[in-house]
């Protein structure tokens, strides 16, 4: 197994491009299928969860090719709607081939998606924003099997706003009969930026944004060239971490109006924060100061893919926090892990208490998943001594080698028993 070896108390400086965003680009990805031709997308990351989405589609038929940052997928061929078990359990997202799958075939055969050990994470909405659609539901042999003859618009209450249950229910809605209306939509920027795609591809959809979204229904998609948008939470996990070291870190290819909530966090604890268009400059010179309480909610709240990652900024501040997890239960799994570094965090069900300290100490501590994984990173670059972080995996799902990202701004970090991966970060 890689893991990363970190030789920590370096204050981070100098500039980094921010690469696409996961969570924009897996859903785009499966809405390809919505359109028979060869759709180019641009931005895109090199990452595991994406190389596991691009091994489905080739497994149903499609033909795809990622060189840098551009995937080409040539959905033409395509002719399966059902997608392998043994993919479809290595990553949560693949859930979002259901919308497409069944509105191309008219059926769609999955299993129960895996991913990140967070917490329960159902696909009731998914399924129950799908039925209202017209498809039927059954479970045969452990599959989950939609059909429906044709889809036909209609209106859906979400009675959470759900990201992928909001986007599958606008990939399967695009090309059905009549209108729909998806009322407590989720307002995610990769929302938004899906529904730029599906209009770019010939789809009438508005207001997403906004907790309702309108999808007029057309008879047909046309394969499109797309950019991908920037990705929050690896730009917010870069200027946690600019902040945690005491450094001074500039960001380029990012987009500032998708973080407001941490930049609103940042500056609440002593952190400088200057923007110029699609360029974020973040300094912290002296010890962060604690933040009474934070809590995590869906967007445009505080991101519960930054809670970790903040975390750690708070277990160096001055004073006592509170952060307070409303999404996932099962969120706090690096706190044991902070723990052996020497913060001072203790749980009581879903709020963390944290007593800054003066300094964190490196220690060996281990992954549990993707979000956990780049705070213990932060820690480690933030931490006295060595740190290694065990069970890597977790983040090659969201950070595209995370290692030269943070070398490229003087880190001493480096990766052990992997195939490195050559390419620019920086502008």
């Amino acid at each position: 197994m890689d893991k990363l070896v970190i030789e920590g108390g370096k204050s981070l400086s100098g500039t980094v491009r921010i690469h696409g965003a996961k969570n924009a680009a897996l859903p785009i990805l499966a809405a390809s299928l919505l359109a028979a031709g060869k759709v180019q997308l641009n931005n895109v990351p090199r990452l595991l969860d994406i190389e596991v989405m691009l091994n489905i589609l080739d497994r149903i038929g499609c033909t795809t090719l990622q060189e840098q940052e551009t995937v080409t997928v040539d959905t033409s061929s395509a002719n399966s709607f059902h997608v392998p078990e043994d993919l479809m359990k290595q990553m949560r997202s693949s859930i979002f081939l259901m919308g497409p799958l069944l509105a191309r075939f008219g059926e769609v055969a999955i299993y129960q998606p895996g991913g990140c050990a967070i917490g329960e994470r159902k696909i009731d909405l998914h399924l129950q924003g799908l039925k209202a659609l017209g498809a039927e539901i059954e479970e045969q042999d452990q599959q989950i099997v939609c059909k429906a003859r044709k889809l036909i618009g209609a209106d859906i209450h979400l009675d959470f706003p759900s990201v992928g249950a909001t986007e599958n229910i606008m990939m399967a809605a695009a090309t059905a009969d009549g209108t729909t209306t998806i009322t407590n939509a989720a307002r995610e920027p990769e929302i938004q930026d899906l529904q730029h795609f599906l209009n770019k591809m010939g789809a009438s959809i508005i207001g997403a944004g906004t907790d309702t979204i309108t999808i007029q229904g057309v008879q047909q998609l046309s394969a499109c060239t797309y950019d991908i948008i920037p990705d929050r939470i690896v730009a917010g996990t870069v200027m946690i971490a600019a902040a945690a070291t005491r450094g001074n870190v500039t960001l380029t290819h990012c987009n500032p109006s998708h973080l407001s909530s941490l930049i609103h966090v940042l500056k609440r604890a002593g952190v400088q924060i200057s923007i110029c268009n699609d360029i974020m400059n973040v300094s912290c010179m002296s010890r962060p100061k604690a933040i009474e309480r934070i809590v995590t909610s869906p967007y445009p709240s505080f991101p519960t893919d930054l809670q970790s990652q903040v975390m750690v900024l708070l277990s160096l501040a001055d004073g006592f926090s509170v952060m307070k997890e409303t999404v996932f239960e099962g969120r706090f799994k690096h706190v044991d892990e902070l723990a052996r570094m020497g913060a001072d965090i203790s749980i009581d069900f879903s709020s963390a208490f944290i007593r800054g300290v003066q300094r964190l100490y490196g220690a060996t501590v281990e992954a549990t998943d993707l979000r956990a994984g780049a705070a213990l990173v932060i820690a480690g670059l933030a931490a006295q001594g060595k740190t290694t972080v065990e069970q890597v995996h977790h983040i090659d799902r969201g950070y595209d080698c995370i290692e030269l990202l943070f070398q490229k701004l003087g880190a001493d970090i480096h990766r052990f028993n992997a195939i490195p991966k050559s390419f620019d970060l920086a502008n």
